[in-house]
């Protein structure tokens, strides 16, 4: 993280203080002055989305767990694949951030009439929700070791795991980001969703970024009536 940007916002929220820092041509987000993501990548942000919608049919129903920088949503909405793309995002901040300064790295993506944006809590709204998605990508941590918020970890344990499997739909993919290698979450996805594949990102420094993604079985077709 650069030192010497500027900052061009500051927010005090609920969970405390959000800054937006210009470096450049490029920003970075800070949350109670921990570095969270900034606009220099991405890679592993657009792969999150681009795998994921691989496995799944046109007119997909997708879920994007984080709005972030914006290239998970910009991936998403570049793609004709999706129907619809529900963004779940708890900073009402950082979605009017993406309206105007960060608009460039969400390819405008606000403005695309697939797109609903949600201002709530992912884990809040999906104990409420009865929708079904065909691909659910999840980036609102630096992994399920590593989270923004201490509550954030029920996502990953089996209660939130469990969640979200009942969110996707028979054959529906779920798609996760993490900074680092997550081998007891991966196996924990195999046991409760289905069958896992691991992409690897190299970055500049550090370990790779991972992609996990779960695809949950096909519902076995209903038999007919006698």
């Amino acid at each position: 993280m650069n030192q010497t940007g500027t900052v061009v916002d500051r927010v005090v929220t609920d969970r405390g203080e959000l800054v937006l820092r210009q470096c450049g041509g490029h920003f970075e987000i800070i949350s109670n002055g921990v570095f969270l993501m900034d606009t220099r990548a991405g890679a592993s942000e657009r792969l999150l989305v681009r795998e994921a919608l691989h496995l799944v049919r046109p007119g997909a129903r997708m879920l994007i767990g984080g709005l972030g920088v914006g290239f998970s949503l910009a991936e998403a909405a570049a793609s004709p694949t999706p129907g619809e793309i529900v963004v779940l995002e708890i900073e009402e901040t950082l979605v009017e951030w993406h309206r105007r300064r960060l608009a460039p790295f969400s390819g405008s993506a606000l403005h695309d009439p697939r797109v609903r944006v949600v201002n709530e809590d992912l884990l809040d709204w999906l104990r409420r929700t009865d929708d079904v998605f065909d691909a659910i990508c999840l980036d609102v941590d630096n992994g399920p070791d590593w989270t923004v918020f201490p509550g954030n970890a029920t996502l990953y344990d089996e209660a939130g795991t469990g969640l979200l499997r009942d969110r996707l739909a028979g054959g529906g993919v779920l798609a996760v980001w993490s900074a680092s290698a997550a081998p007891g979450y991966a196996a924990r996805l195999e046991a409760m969703i289905g069958s896992v594949t691991t992409h690897l990102v190299d970055v500049p420094r550090g370990e790779p970024d991972v992609v996990y993604l779960a695809r949950r079985p096909l519902t076995p077709a209903a038999c007919p009536a006698p």
